[in-house]
């Protein structure tokens, strides 16, 4: 009897840690299942390869986190099987638990607020956003930290937990505004015609634009001159490119028609 008591618990010594492992692989597949599944669906509203990719790091991120937390518990479990201390484990576990959570406190913010950022696509590499006053491109995205460099070449690097109040001017399309001074002398109804026809010369030719473009009519009237204002619509942050090469078609479409540039005018009074 005390021979088949003893073969029972050796059975179970053996038996018992197996069960424990099967139990975790499973749990970790159904696991690794679900999340892929719900995240499949979310990634079909990212276009952009880099947003894929960094969905992907992320998921790999969380399953190699659970994976190691189902680690842990099988081991713990398998040790109480041989009748080690249970807790006296998970308690010391708790207490080094707390004591890198506070010392990692920042790291975890950042970590948590790089996911956020990513999943939600509040911007990625390649926009160009303002934080604090700084604007910029997008150079690099991490768990950590977003590294942001302006057009003089100066590079800002900002924890994710810090990345607030964010202006990101990628998202939407921008408008091209150009403001046209003539001279009072000119005819405006030939103005219109001459913008007008330059719109219809234009349209298809400039890459970058997301439509025709618009000729909005007298904006302001000047001392010396009266004001057209004329937009296109274009690739986000293209604005100011776009409207440097209106500027040069305006001033070549104006010279062929014969249309005169503003100048500063002078009223001289005899005082006799």
């Amino acid at each position: 009897m005390e021979n088949l008591l003893d073969f029972i618990v050796s059975l179970k010594l053996l038996i018992l840690p197996i069960i424990y492992i099967i139990i975790g692989i499973i749990a970790y597949e159904i696991i690794k299942r679900i999340i892929k599944k719900v995240t499949l669906n979310g990634q079909k509203k990212f276009q952009r390869k880099q947003q894929k990719q960094r969905i992907e790091t992320l998921i790999s991120l969380v399953l190699n986190i659970i994976k190691y937390i189902i680690v842990v518990i099988v081991i713990v479990g398998i040790l109480g099987t041989f009748g080690v201390n249970i807790t006296s484990i998970v308690a010391g576990l708790g207490v080094t638990t707390a004591i890198i959570g506070l010392a990692f406190q920042d790291l975890a913010k950042d970590i948590i607020a790089g996911f956020s950022i990513i999943t939600e696509a509040q911007y990625e590499v390649g926009d160009t956003i303002e934080v604090d006053g700084f604007m910029g491109e997008v150079v690099f995205l991490g768990l950590k930290t977003t590294r942001i460099r302006d057009y003089k070449g100066a590079t800002k690097i900002i924890a994710n937990h810090n990345m607030d109040k964010i202006i990101n001017y990628s998202i939407n399309n921008s408008l091209a505004v150009v403001d046209i001074p003539i001279d009072y002398d000119n005819d405006i109804e030939k103005v219109e015609k001459v913008l007008n026809k330059l719109a219809e010369e234009l349209d298809g030719k400039i890459k970058e634009a997301r439509g025709r473009m618009q000729v909005w009519g007298i904006d302001g009237i000047e001392n010396s001159d009266v004001i057209f204002r004329i937009v296109l619509e274009v690739e986000p942050m293209k604005h100011l490119a776009i409207q440097r090469y209106l500027r040069k078609e305006i001033k070549r479409a104006f010279d062929e028609a014969g249309i005169k540039e503003p100048f500063t005018r002078y009223e001289v009074h005899n005082g006799k």
